[in-house]
């Protein structure tokens, strides 16, 4: 864990209320994917956790959507202006375990981690398929960045203006090995349910510090509470209870 000063080298907007952030600053901390950062915005007492989307030559890509005054701001940033960053905070998701034909399931701003993760896994000589969930066509992002990474790429729309209509667990493939799932907590119980193979889940919760000591993140486990800032915010399939 580590406080740094990032510098943005842009901002924009990429989808409805969906925007990117890329920083400049050192990323030496951030370890694995999955792996999320604790922003300091003006004027708000508490940081806002934001999962890492990519780290690449000293720049961090943020990927975040607009729900509020912190996330407001956040939009506003311009090119030049700094940024107080706590950088290498949670686990991460661990590749050494997903087989050869990893799935990696998104959905929203659930996307967004998943994009460090399949670039590492394509790294290690892996066939990644992608399935990405969204509530309409205007809401989709990083469809076309996958693609060119060489992952094969489904997307499910709920009303059905692109791609299969529904969730993700109606555009689920039947030939992977391992799975990866970062959501929404309706989304993360239903593809618990319609997975076949073991797998691991990104948790998004309102944290308080970002750190484990507040305690203000915890979720039960099979081995009892833990928190998800500190001991996750990826948990394996197994250790969950719902």
């Amino acid at each position: 864990m580590k406080d740094c000063v990032f510098y943005v080298k842009s901002n924009k907007k990429i989808a409805k209320n969906v925007f990117e952030a890329v920083l400049s600053g050192d990323t030496g901390e951030i370890k694995n994917p999955g792996q999320f950062v604790n922003v300091k915005l003006e004027g708000l007492f508490l940081r806002r956790p934001i999962s890492v989307c990519d780290v690449k030559d000293g720049k961090l890509t943020l990927v975040y959507k607009t729900v509020g005054k912190g996330t407001e701001q956040m939009s506003e940033m311009k090119k030049g202006d700094t940024i107080d960053v706590l950088t290498g905070l949670g686990n991460g998701y661990d590749t050494g375990v997903s087989g050869d034909r990893p799935l990696l399931i998104g959905g929203g701003v659930g996307v967004p981690p998943l994009y460090y993760l399949a670039k590492k896994l394509i790294s290690e000589g892996k066939t990644v398929s992608v399935v990405l969930g969204f509530n309409t066509e205007d809401e989709i992002f990083y469809r076309k960045k996958f693609e060119k990474l060489g992952c094969r790429v489904t997307v499910a729309t709920a009303d059905g203006s692109y791609g299969v209509k529904g969730f993700v667990t109606d555009a689920l493939p039947d030939d992977y090995s391992y799975f990866y799932c970062c959501g929404p907590m309706p989304m993360l119980k239903a593809v618990y349910g319609k997975t076949r193979s073991s797998g691991q889940f990104s948790f998004e919760e309102r944290m308080g510090c970002g750190f484990g000591a507040c305690m203000g993140c915890s979720m039960r486990t099979v081995s009892g509470s833990k928190r998800v800032c500190k001991d996750g915010p990826v948990f394996k399939k197994e250790e969950i209870l719902w």
